[in-house]
């Protein structure tokens, strides 16, 4: 009887609805469980300060309170000095947030994408009090500032560590930067997303390549740091290819690199260019653009865009040549400042080498047998 149940497609289909709905139900309370401990955190924070201000304590009332709370709550670590204190800094950032509470939707899993569950300061209630410290720490007193990564970890679902490297590479001051002709030749909802996910300069100091580096040894570098290329890339890009051929005409093409975002729904074509831009840059962009269009996405996806990265740029030359292009496109730099010693690279031994030396270890270890 068992194996009949087991084997029912209508059982089987139950089972896995179950199993998504405790899933979804245990991140429902884990997210109510950190609401309310924030929440209380904030308001033990503003009780702080008003106490601090009125009663003018000194420098022992934080310890004071430690202590005090310890011995009503011997079990409780919340309470140490150093964490009272960033629930004043908690309340002083956020200090218009209230305590209403919200229903958290059924779709648990999109709720970052709901403006309806969070306003703005709602969201300081949604993402870990470990990832808000750091916010505290690195965006000290700059509200909009703390509010743009709290927003993107909760869109990106960030771990701390991935929340430190976008706050230590000033992905705040640099997003939205590049130069695009997006706002011309997109939808106005598409071409804000495109916009805000496009940077100025592009943040490559996660590779280590020699200092007079060609597009070669950059692009290489690139690849084999991919994953953090797409985070330097942003939200919602996947990796589609490198050097993907294109066949214009009687001639061979080959894209630098290829990605899609699954937000935007479209193909991202990017070259990377070691020099300055120049307006001829533009052209084979756009070749590459249509013939992706034509060769390569579906009729479900949207207009493929295009990105030129740069060492360096005229601003002036650049916005003239964006305007001249019915493709929609971005122009931006890329910064490295990690390079290898002059002499490293010659210093690596070859493949051949390489192969060389293990054929010899292997008939050492015949030999000895």
């Amino acid at each position: 009887m068992s194996h009949l149940i087991k084997t029912d497609v209508k059982y089987r289909n139950w089972i896995a609805d179950v199993s998504k709905r405790f899933r979804q139900s245990q991140l429902k309370a884990a997210v109510k469980v950190n609401s309310e401990m924030l929440r209380f955190y904030w308001g033990l924070g503003r009780d702080i300060a008003f106490l601090s201000e009125e009663a003018g304590y000194g420098s022992g009332f934080y310890q004071t309170i430690s202590s005090d709370l310890k011995d009503v709550f011997p079990n409780i670590k919340s309470f140490s000095t150093t964490n009272l204190k960033y629930m004043r800094y908690f309340y002083e950032m956020y200090p218009e947030a209230n305590e209403n509470r919200q229903q958290v939707g059924d779709d648990l899993e999109n709720a970052a994408n709901r403006p309806q569950l969070a306003d703005d300061l709602e969201m300081i209630f949604y993402i870990p009090w470990g990832h808000n410290r750091t916010i505290l720490d690195k965006c000290k007193g700059n509200l909009e500032k703390a509010l743009f990564y709290v927003k993107k970890t909760l869109e990106n679902n960030w771990s701390r560590a991935v929340l430190m490297n976008f706050l230590d590479t000033d992905l705040y001051e640099r997003q939205g930067k590049a130069i695009t002709n997006f706002s011309l030749t997109l939808p106005e909802d598409q071409g804000d997303l495109a916009q805000a996910m496009t940077k100025d300069p592009y943040n490559f100091d996660f590779i280590a390549i020699s200092e007079q580096y060609n597009e070669k040894e950059l692009k290489d570098a690139l690849l084999a740091n991919v994953e953090k290329l797409l985070m330097e890339l942003g939200s919602g890009f996947a990796y589609a290819g490198r050097e993907v051929e294109l066949n214009i005409g009687k001639t061979e093409n080959f894209i630098d690199l290829l990605f899609y975002n699954y937000k935007l729904h479209c193909f991202f074509v990017v070259e990377v260019k070691i020099g300055e831009f120049q307006s001829g840059d533009m052209g084979q962009l756009g070749a590459y653009m249509v013939a992706v269009n034509h060769q390569i996405k579906s009729e479900k996806d949207g207009p493929t865009l295009g990105l030129i990265i740069c060492k360096s740029k005229d601003n002036v030359k650049a916005q003239y040549a964006l305007e001249a292009s019915s493709q929609p496109m971005g122009i931006a730099v890329y910064d490295i400042n990690r390079f290898l010693p002059e002499d490293y690279q010659s210093s690596l031994p070859t493949i051949e080498e390489i192969e060389a030396e293990l054929s010899d270890k292997a008939e050492g270890g015949q030999d000895n047998a």
